[in-house]
């Protein structure tokens, strides 16, 4: 089967169930193709919860979902050791962290101290517990929800945290069409428990694959230039997009090509992940603070292509 239209029979199967949110589910799909973390911020109660659900069904993930509570400690996430009196020693076990797909639910609940015990494995693809680092499992993927920030009871994500998302997305409310078959139709959780996975394993890894394989051309990988130092000399950004960021920005755009059936990336994937991908991570200088995210990233599809 062609990856695209193993690419939209994953959409689909997800839009049946989170309706009315194809733009999104796409671009989720995306970030986890192209091996990136995905978050996922909004008002309570608008579906972010169960399109992680449904991404990790869709792809017959081994599932974890962590609440993020101002009392979660870091151990409550990668593990404790515990005194074996049997043999006489300390035996560890592992926490909710070892699965391949990670929900951490809230996470801008949870103090600082605690959301930096995702920044080794989001990263790096292990954790480090008590002086021994072990490996988390292939696939491994991160979908965190936030809350909006104004909220009562909530920490700021810093800036390593955040640029450690490939993608950053919003869910909105659904429009009236999609509200009345919610309304009507099955509860999303019972319509979830019933379903199977429709990707095995090998295709995911096919996708993956196939993914680093698009075609990206010099005038393309210009334009991605452009688009970075832009971000570092505008005088209205506080910084610009690091390395890394440049990095997730050509990957999410070669998902973006694959799944739009092409095996070359043009300027028009790119702009289409760019919101999701730089709008998390660039903050206005002090000068503009009431410069919204929406202004910063349309100031960047300005820039010409080469």
């Amino acid at each position: 089967m062609k990856n695209r239209e193993l690419t939209d029979r994953v959409a689909a199967y997800a839009g049946s169930v989170v309706l009315g949110k194809e733009r999104q589910i796409r671009l989720a799909l995306a970030c986890l193709l192209a091996r990136g973390h995905l978050l996922i911020e909004d008002q309570p109660g608008v579906g972010k919860t169960t399109l992680a659900h449904v991404l990790a069904k869709a792809l017959g993930l081994a599932f974890q979902r962590i609440q993020f509570t101002s009392d979660l400690l870091p151990a409550d996430i990668l593990g404790i050791s515990v005194y074996d009196r049997d043999s006489a020693a300390f035996k560890f076990h592992p926490g909710p962290i070892f699965a391949q797909l990670i929900l951490a639910d809230e996470i801008n609940r949870a103090t600082p101290k605690t959301q930096s015990a995702l920044l080794e494995a989001m990263e790096e693809q292990q954790v480090t517990a008590e002086g021994d680092t072990r490996r988390l499992p292939e696939p491994f993927f991160v979908i965190a929800t936030q809350n909006p920030a104004q909220q009562i009871g909530t920490f700021p994500l810093p800036e390593s945290q955040l640029d450690r998302f490939l993608m950053c997305i919003a869910l909105g409310y659904p429009d009236r069409q999609a509200e009345r078959a919610l309304l009507q139709g099955v509860d999303r959780r019972e319509l979830i428990e019933g379903l199977e996975p429709c990707l095995t394993a090998g295709e995911l890894k096919t996708l993956q694959t196939a993914v680093r394989e698009v075609t990206v051309a010099d005038a393309l990988l210009d334009y991605l230039q452009a688009l970075i130092d832009h971000t570092r000399q505008s005088p209205r950004l506080q910084a610009g997009l690091s390395p890394r960021a440049g990095l997730a920005l050509l990957h999410a755009a070669q998902a973006w090509a694959l799944m739009e059936g092409r095996t070359l990336v043009l300027p028009e994937d790119m702009q289409a992940v760019l919101p999701s991908v730089a709008g998390h991570r660039l903050r206005p200088h002090a000068r503009y603070g009431d410069l919204s995210r929406e202004e910063m990233v349309a100031e960047l599809l300005q820039v010409p292509v080469p």
